[in-house]
């Protein structure tokens, strides 16, 4: 008999099949061995046709009985039919930026105009007074707050110590969950964690680019806690090994379930540390340990938080450039004037909107979105009821849509 777990297998499976046609594709798999592929691998049309076939399937299956039940199916279409887009793009058939947010990601983000950001570039230069462009003064400014390699693992790790410490107050985690650091090179990324199962993550620090200090707590609380590591150690513990829901067993980079997972990866930084209390541990802790200054945390901060107003500006570039509107030099421009990033930086930057696309906005409109759905779900701001709220939503996952 065909069931919502029958389903579930299929869209795994073919899940398994994309990904030996990109090998970026699946980000984490710990489900079944046998589910893995080995025999050669589907045509595209071919996993195409079934996925397609897997959606007519679940319109003929019962009503779920309870709302829980409801949502699980709901995200699960929702993700079957993002798949199907997927495969249609690795065929060559792309979409614009908008319709690949909205078909990929289940997300509608907002476009900001250029003049927006230039408002916020006439704030840093007040902040950054002198001569030259404006991102050539705040990198050579930012050169005083980089960590050096030799202490980079040490101030690391007091981050991401700190960060569990604070998180285990609130979630309770498997005890065995556990993760190892190692420092890369040559990315496209800063940072990334390879979840692997049983409440095991690997993260990298990519160190082809100096790390700031304040990327420190970013990165810890991004890729370990409470960000990715703790999302998939509770989905899986929750929903793969309590309730059985096996199509949690796979994460697929370039579909809905991302929107969440970086969304709620960066607003868990400010979940964990509260801006006051965040300070305090950057000026007691890890300035010393990077044998930075603490004096010269507050006004670095005031940057920082200027800075963040840009955020949305990648989002622009990325639409300009994936639409075909701009080529690869003025992206790189832009990227240097908003993104205020020196010309390596801006190219490296740039690889990663050619390699991911629309993905970019699963940060900045993925922690927006993530910020407001917990904040409806308070009858008041109370920072425990926060916490309590973020757990369950990554414990009983939404998608874009199913959060508006």
């Amino acid at each position: 008999m065909y069931s919502i777990d029958r389903l579930a297998e299929q869209y795994v499976r073919l899940s398994l099949q994309i990904g030996l046609h990109c090998p970026n594709f699946v980000d984490a798999y710990y489900g079944p061995k046998e589910w893995l592929p080995i025999e050669s691998k589907l045509p595209l049309d071919s996993i195409k046709i079934s996925l397609k076939e897997a959606i007519v399937r679940a319109g003929e299956l019962p009503k779920e009985e309870t709302r829980q039940q409801e949502r699980r199916f709901e995200l699960l279409l929702i993700q079957i039919k993002a798949a199907v887009v997927y495969v249609d793009m690795l065929q060559g058939n792309f979409l614009s930026f908008s319709k690949e947010c909205d078909s990929l990601y289940d997300a509608k983000p907002l476009a900001q105009p250029a003049e927006d950001f230039d408002k916020v570039l006439i704030e840093l230069e007040e902040l950054l007074p002198g001569t030259g462009e404006l991102n050539s003064r705040l990198n050579r400014y930012r050169e005083g707050f980089a960590i050096p390699v030799g202490k980079l693992e040490r101030v690391f790790s007091a981050a991401i110590n700190e960060a569990r410490r604070r998180t285990l107050l609130h979630i309770d985690l498997p005890a065995n969950e556990n993760f190892e650091v190692e420092l890369v090179t040559d990315q496209v990324w800063s940072a990334y964690n390879w979840y692997k199962g049983n409440s095991f993550s690997l993260i990298e620090l990519n160190t082809d680019f100096p790390i700031q200090i304040e990327r420190a707590i970013d990165l810890a609380a991004h890729e370990g806690y409470p960000g990715h590591h703790v999302f998939n150690a509770l989905m899986e513990k929750h929903l793969v090994n309590k309730n059985r829901w096996m199509e949690y067993s796979i994460y697929n980079l370039f579909s809905p379930i991302s929107l969440l997972a970086e969304g709620s990866a960066n607003y868990g930084i400010e979940v964990a540390f509260p801006w006051q209390e965040r300070l305090v541990f950057e000026k007691e802790v890890l300035f010393p340990l990077a044998g930075i200054d603490p004096s010269l945390c507050d006004k670095y901060y005031q940057i920082q938080q200027v800075l963040h107003k840009l955020s949305y500006s990648d989002n622009m570039i990325a639409q300009r450039f994936l639409d075909g509107e701009i080529d690869e030099s003025a992206a790189i421009e832009l990227l240097m004037k908003y993104g205020l990033n020196s010309p390596e930086k801006a190219r490296q930057r740039l690889s990663f909107i050619k390699q991911n696309r629309a993905y970019v906005i699963t940060y900045n409109y993925g922690q927006d979105l993530v910020k407001c759905y917990l904040q409806s779900q308070l009858k008041r701001f109370d920072h425990n009821e926060l916490w309590a709220v973020f757990a369950e939503l990554l414990a009983n996952p939404r998608s874009g849509s199913m959060m508006k």
